[in-house]
């Protein structure tokens, strides 16, 4: 896979920034110029790529969902609930600890460490 998307609704650029940048550590990348005069934003995590794009009629994703591997995941459920993002907690699939997460815009996110 290249990438993942995720819609998002106009206007929510800086929001979303604050909360992938800021929150989640991760970094911006420009867009291809081509592309850029749409809105959104792009973001990576090493070599995992998400874009942020503009959908005119949004609806967030309340099911679908990346499902983003992390270190540290104590610390990061710590730093998004600062951000006043609710956690919610899931024990269901073993061998991890996971947690869902929403985005300022509402889409839902996992983020799961393999436990040790």
């Amino acid at each position: 896979m290249d990438h993942v998307l995720l819609a998002v609704p106009a206007g929510a650029e800086d929001a979303l920034r604050a909360f992938y940048g800021g929150v989640l550590g991760m970094a911006e990348l420009p867009e291809p110029p081509g592309l850029a005069g749409r809105g959104g934003c792009w973001f990576a995590a090493g070599s995992r790529v998400l874009h942020l794009g503009v959908q005119r009629e949004f609806r967030p994703a309340c099911k679908a969902h990346p499902g983003i591997t992390v270190t540290g995941i104590d610390a990061l459920a710590a730093r998004i609930e600062a951000h006043r993002s609710p956690v919610t907690w899931d024990g269901d699939l073993p061998g991890h600890r996971r947690f869902h997460a929403w985005d300022p815009v509402g889409n839902r996110l996992e983020f799961l460490e393999r436990a040790r």
